[in-house]
């Protein structure tokens, strides 16, 4: 058995993780395998090897130390293949990445021995059609965002739903966002939160300059277009904020789930909600206790 480790870049204390983790593995039996990892490091990982990131191949399990990023850029390395992810986080947010690395090696332990929950999180496929007839496809797992890029100018576009219109657009911008990607850019957009169960997508509008255009929720097995408009200028086509591409008047852009899900560990007896609350402060009452004093009755 293989088991590999993204790390990363430029993160020392990811290295000093790594170390203790891939100790674990090798007294278990378990070939590891780090990408990310300085080439100094290599003796104090050893007997792990250090390999470059595309000779990854398709390991029984990925480890992730860092960020949300670095997840996201760990699936679109291995969730093709169907490698499930254990995000440990480094980063700030850590919202993927929802194991705390003071619980790396217990949760390693119990992911190794098959006794560690997975999520099935569903996959955007993203399409991009030029209007020279170029094509370019892309897989994410939070979003496919249609922006401005260097002027603060509305962009006019047009979206369909299986070919019946939803509505033109005037905006700063769209957000076609999975579940996972409902508690990222299209949350901070005014969107809403979709759980990971939600066979949906949610369009959310960016600015629109119309406050009647509202996020809408669409089911996964339909296909979102975006027809790009004639006078739109410098807008670009971003996907899980890792690839971006710049659009131009005619192209098209057609978003629709992914044939496979990425398969996401999180820490165990650790529900949705709970990673809602730690990370988001979901569901406090800010301020409460500040206004119950302040209406007491004065003595």
């Amino acid at each position: 058995m293989t088991v590999a480790l993204l790390l990363k870049p430029d993160k020392p204390e990811a290295v000093a993780l790594a170390r203790e983790l891939c100790a674990l593995l090798s007294s278990r039996g378990v070939e590891a395998l780090v990408a990310g990892a300085p080439p100094e490091a290599a003796a104090d990982l050893a007997p792990a090897r250090l390999v470059d990131e595309s000779a990854l191949g398709e390991p029984r399990l990925l480890v992730v130390l860092g960020g949300d990023g670095t997840l996201l850029h760990g699936a679109d390395l291995v969730a093709d293949a169907g490698v499930p992810i254990l995000g440990i986080n480094l980063g700030n947010l850590g919202f993927l990445t929802s194991c705390p690395p003071e619980l790396g090696r217990a949760t390693l332990e119990l992911a190794l021995d098959g006794r560690l929950p997975y999520e099935r999180r569903m996959r955007l496929r993203v399409e991009l059609s030029r209007a020279s007839g170029e094509r370019v496809a892309r897989i994410g797992c939070n979003d496919a965002v249609i922006s401005q890029g260097a002027l603060a100018r509305l962009i006019e576009f047009d979206a369909s739903l299986d070919g019946a219109a939803i509505a033109t657009y005037r905006a700063d911008g769209l957000i076609i966002a999975t579940p996972t990607g409902s508690t990222a850019y299209s949350l901070a957009a005014g969107g809403p939160i979709l759980t990971p169960s939600v066979e949906g997508l949610v369009l959310t509008p960016i600015c629109p300059h119309t406050l009647t255009n509202r996020p809408v929720v669409v089911p996964a097995a339909s296909r979102v277009r975006v027809n790009i408009g004639e006078a739109a200028q410098h807008a670009r086509l971003t996907v899980d904020g890792q690839w971006s591409a710049d659009l131009d008047p005619g192209d098209a852009i057609e978003v629709h789930a992914a044939n496979r899900p990425l398969l996401l560990h999180r820490p165990a007896d650790t529900s949705y909600f709970e990673i809602l609350r730690a990370k988001l402060h979901w569901g406090e009452r800010v301020g409460h206790d500040d206004r119950a004093t302040s209406r007491a009755p004065s003595r």
